[in-house]
């Protein structure tokens, strides 16, 4: 497998901290290699459900995010990927701070890839963690307008 190009990882988390939907959580992807990937997101009200926890949805939102970039560079630069299976326990009920998840591609393969995810508080605590298949889509791949890797 070719090196990840430098120049791409940083348009891609540049995209993917400027997309509509992690800036309305308050998401960021923090960075990216291959198998391994650190998103990060500050609780606010916003992600508070009315018991004054926050809700299940911003946890998985964050398992399912750091495993879909976890598994991502493994692909070849003109495929997409989609997230075709998410599972995941809550392990610890959080109110407010900051949040991490740290994804691993456990399996990569053409057509199918598998990881897990650890969503961690600042001091370390983990409070959810999570698996999740996903499927390369042919086609569907980011133009950076920059090679994926180098050399190509």
């Amino acid at each position: 497998m070719p090196s990840p190009n430098p120049a791409y990882i940083g348009a891609l988390i540049d995209l993917v901290n400027a997309s509509p939907f992690p800036t309305h959580m308050l998401m960021q992807l923090k960075s990216i290699a291959f198998d391994h990937a650190v998103v990060s997101l500050r609780t606010d009200t916003c992600h508070l459900q009315p018991f004054g926890i926050v809700h299940g949805g911003v946890l998985a939102t964050l398992i399912d995010t750091a495993t879909f970039w976890a598994a991502f560079l493994r692909l070849p630069a003109d495929d997409g990927l989609v997230n075709i299976d998410l599972k995941l326990n809550y392990l610890e009920p959080v109110s407010s701070g900051m949040l991490t998840a740290t994804g691993r591609c456990i399996r990569a393969g053409r057509w199918l890839s598998y990881a897990e995810a650890n969503v961690t508080e600042a001091d370390g605590k983990l409070v959810a963690h999570g698996t999740s298949t996903l499927m390369a889509l042919p086609g569907k791949g980011l133009d950076l307008k920059v090679n994926k890797f180098l050399g190509g």
